[in-house]
């Protein structure tokens, strides 16, 4: 099982580019394994704050996928609606690739780079649906 953080400022999603294979050099949303007897809240709090240098809290859930994409993946993945604590900074400055990816942006919907997974493709289409509603 995995967690992932959906994280939109003012119209732009949040991605990481993935440093390492499977799908090194393409991007996705910040997420990360659930360890045993782990919240998965805890863990993409954690998981963000090592990929993106960013604290985020929690707002919501957004949708729970499952299929496995590549055979060290999760077969299970919670996607969290988060935000950035402390908006006041700027938060692009505040941003720093750490862990297993080696950039993190923020991209509109309608100008996406190549994305790394099926689940991001289909958090990222019903994310645009939502916000065209």
């Amino acid at each position: 099982m995995a967690s992932a953080a959906l994280i939109v400022h003012e119209k732009e999603v949040l991605l990481v580019r993935r440093a390492y294979n499977p799908f090194r050099g393409l991007w996705t949303l910040p997420a990360g394994f659930v360890d045993a007897g782990e919240d998965p809240v805890i863990t993409i709090e954690r998981e963000c704050l090592e990929e993106t240098g960013l604290r985020i809290k929690v707002v919501g859930l957004f949708d729970v996928l499952h299929g496995l994409e590549h055979p060290r993946g999760a077969h299970i993945l919670i996607v969290y609606r988060a935000e950035i604590i402390d908006e006041n900074h700027d938060r692009k400055t505040k941003m720093i690739a750490g862990d297993d990816v080696d950039s993190v942006e923020f991209f509109p919907l309608d100008s996406l780079p190549p994305l790394a997974f099926l689940t991001t493709r289909k958090i990222l289409s019903k994310l645009d649906s939502n916000l065209a509603q």
